[in-house]
């Protein structure tokens, strides 16, 4: 009876101070979580890697950097909206930095190829860095000038304040997760994850 009334209190502790767990099993406090706002390519790509990653709470799929109020994936592909395809990547800074998540970000794609990552080839796939808040837009353009080092190819990553992030439809969240047998996760996805978790990116 006494551990049964300990465990219900707990859970409601929780409840109660916002603690929830990300899809790795960590507990992280809502009221530390901090957003990153990125582009790099497919945000089917982007997505299935950061939601590897530790300290990460929830990866989102969604538009930004355009002029397109409430864009559909129709019109984003149509390359009229002005929006690329991103990934809101809520973080606990106490666990993984954005700075960190920014040196995972140049892993996980390629900044040089201006509207373009592999097949995927428009403005909707390019590079970009959506920051909120000075502290961000610093680290951004410190890790903008690493990344020039460590790269022959001139960047092409887009930095800009985030305006506005449009969440996407719904079928395009965990896509990787439920649809890993589909041609483009078997393919393109699945390979980059492989190639990326050997370089100790997260724990398998």
């Amino acid at each position: 009876m006494y551990r049964k009334a300990a465990h219900l209190f707990l859970i409601l502790l929780f409840v109660g101070i916002g603690i929830g767990q990300n899809k790795r099993g960590q507990n992280m406090t809502k009221d530390n979580l901090e957003n990153a706002v990125l582009g790099g390519g497919c945000f089917w790509c982007v997505e299935a890697v950061f939601e590897r990653v530790n300290g990460i709470s929830e990866v989102i799929s969604g538009y930004a950097g355009g002029h397109t109020k409430n864009p559909t994936y129709k019109e984003v592909t149509s390359g009229k909206t002005g929006h690329t395809e991103v990934c809101k990547i809520i973080f606990d800074p106490s666990i993984v930095s954005y700075d960190e998540i920014l040196d995972i970000f140049w892993q996980a794609h390629d900044p040089t190829t201006l509207n373009r990552q592999g097949n995927d080839i428009g403005t909707q796939y390019r590079s970009a860095i959506y920051y909120t808040g000075d502290k961000q837009k610093l680290s951004a353009e410190q890790a903008i000038k690493k990344a020039e080092q460590i790269f022959d190819d001139p960047i092409t990553t887009e930095l800009k304040e985030l305006d506005n992030f449009y969440i996407a439809e719904g079928y395009h969240q965990d896509y990787y997760e439920n649809n890993p047998n589909a041609p483009y996760c078997a393919f393109v996805i699945a390979p980059k994850i492989k190639k990326l978790s050997k370089k100790g990116l997260w724990d398998d």
